[in-house]
């Protein structure tokens, strides 16, 4: 184990990496490649289609747990914007997603403390988008990255109650990378 420096720090340095773990880095950089922080247009639809929310966001990516992982930050309103209390307006939350090789996919889970969220998801390639699949009480739900460039991504959540048949768009978001991106693998 080495020294602490600043104890308050330490378990922010334990979790952060500076780049993937070299084994399975291909697989790594499915979600490695938003490694950076990013800037959010955020739509909520309501259940009829209209438009119940629109804010700006935020959304931080980085290597996590010597390389195996990707934890991200996500904030809506942004920081700049937020009104603290009991009750925030909003939510924010954290997703640890890790590469499992065992399923050849990604484990994923959303952590919403604001409204109580703990969501598991296993997320795969599905052409050029990303696919996060998860079912309970007889819904199914899909967080789907898509239109991915470097500097930008269009993120949707979709739900179906009839097994799959239709699909209701619940939200979506419109993210434009923040900064540089970061080195590629192997430039750490």
């Amino acid at each position: 184990m080495k020294p602490v420096k600043d104890a308050s720090h330490a378990m922010l340095d334990a979790l952060h990496a500076s780049g993937p773990a070299q084994s399975h880095e291909s697989d790594l950089m499915l979600f490695g490649q938003f490694v950076g922080s990013w800037s959010l247009d955020v739509i909520y639809y309501n259940h009829d289609g209209s438009v119940r929310w629109r804010t700006p966001g935020e959304w931080h990516f980085g290597w996590a747990l010597e390389g195996r992982a990707i934890e991200d930050v996500w904030m809506v309103p942004p920081r700049s914007q937020r009104i603290t209390g009991p009750k925030p307006a909003g939510e924010f939350g954290v997703t640890l997603r890790f590469y499992d090789p065992r399923l050849g996919a990604w484990r994923s889970t959303w952590h919403g403390p604001v409204n109580g969220y703990v969501l598991p998801f296993i997320a795969k390639a599905v052409g050029d988008e990303i696919v996060l699949e998860r079912s309970e009480n007889g819904e199914a739900t899909r967080w789907i990255f898509g239109r991915i460039k470097p500097d930008s991504f269009y993120w949707r959540a979709v739900n179906s109650a009839d097994g799959g048949k239709s699909w209701r768009l619940d939200q979506e978001m419109f993210a434009t990378r923040v900064g540089m991106p970061p080195r590629k693998p192997g430039g750490n």
